[in-house]
């Protein structure tokens, strides 16, 4: 498999969770700006969207879309329990918090690298996020993890997205939950080899 990724981009979750699960793969990066790949190649050929997670299988598919190339990737080793049983519950409750993570949380920070935006417009997108990060601290206040089985790929993609917030001014020591969130899952075996990797 290739993963094709950027840094600091929402590549790194499925790039930790490739880690996690001890998966073999080539780590290729992608500069956002002129679309071309480190070994040349056209990017927008590989993945017409033209933004990164994009990960290539052996049969030379395409998947692209974080929370479905999660939730492929934890499939293909589900001794890890990375992700709940299919057809489950529980994974229902995992995708909820995907579809959370990416709608509400990715997709608010994402608002704030628009440099189109005045400042009066980013800070109600921060009102509204702020109002989104007290969600995640009633749960993180509870348990360790989005669910409480343990971390799963949702874990991934929320640390990842949360590393944004020093970007834009953002202290999450209003949120000490989400401090205590994020230092734990930095000190996993599988997100230092993955933070390391991405900034060679």
């Amino acid at each position: 498999m290739k993963l094709y990724y950027a840094p600091h981009a929402c590549s790194l979750a499925p790039h930790i969770v490739l880690r996690e699960l001890d998966l073999p793969f080539e780590l290729i990066r992608v500069d956002n700006t002129t679309k071309r790949t480190a070994n040349g190649e056209d990017f927008l050929s590989i993945n017409p969207k033209g933004y990164v997670a994009a990960l290539q299988l052996d049969d030379g598919q395409v998947l692209t879309e974080g929370p479905a190339i999660l939730q492929y990737l934890a499939e293909l080793r589900p001794e890890a329990n990375l992700v709940p049983v299919s057809g489950t519950f529980e994974r229902v409750r995992l995708q909820e918090w995907l579809n959370f993570v990416s709608t509400e949380i990715h997709g608010g920070l994402g608002w704030l690298f628009s440099s189109q935006f005045p400042d009066e417009v980013k800070a109600l997108i921060k009102e509204k996020l702020f109002k989104r990060f007290v969600v995640l601290s009633q749960t993180l206040e509870r348990q360790d993890y989005l669910m409480a089985d343990g971390f799963s790929v949702a874990d991934a993609y929320l640390f990842t997205v949360l590393r944004w917030t020093s970007l834009f001014g953002i202290d999450l020591k209003q949120w000490p939950a989400l401090v205590r969130f994020q230092a734990r899952v930095d000190s996993r075996p599988g997100v230092k080899a993955a933070l390391a990797a991405e900034s060679e």
